[in-house]
C-alpha cells in the first residue's frame, strides 16, 4: 500500500489526529509549544508544530511522547493509520 498516497503526500500520520485533539482539550499551537518545553524541556516551535499538524514536517518519537504526555493521551491514539 502507498501510503503517501492514502495520506495525501502527508509526511507523518499523526498530524491530524494531534490537531483534532490538541484543539478538543483547548490547547493553542503556542500554548503547546510552551507547554512542551516548560514541562519537558522539548524544543518544539509553535511553527514546527502547525507543520507536524500539516503533514510537511516529520515528527521524532520524543516529540511524539512529549506531545502525547502534554495532551494527556497515548501516543497510540496520535497515530492515524
Amino acid at each position: 500500500m502507498n501510503y503517501r498516497k492514502r495520506y495525501n503526500n502527508k509526511i507523518n500520520v499523526s498530524g491530524n489526529k494531534m490537531r483534532e485533539i490538541r484543539k478538543e482539550k483547548g490547547l493553542s499551537i503556542e500554548g503547546l509549544s510552551r507547554t512542551l518545553l516548560l514541562e519537558l524541556g522539548i524544543e518544539l516551535s509553535a511553527q514546527a508544530i502547525g507543520n507536524i499538524e500539516h503533514g510537511t514536517r516529520t515528527i521524532v518519537d520524543y516529540e511524539l511522547w512529549g506531545i502525547a504526555k502534554i495532551l494527556k493521551v497515548h501516543m497510540e491514539e496520535l497515530i492515524d493509520l
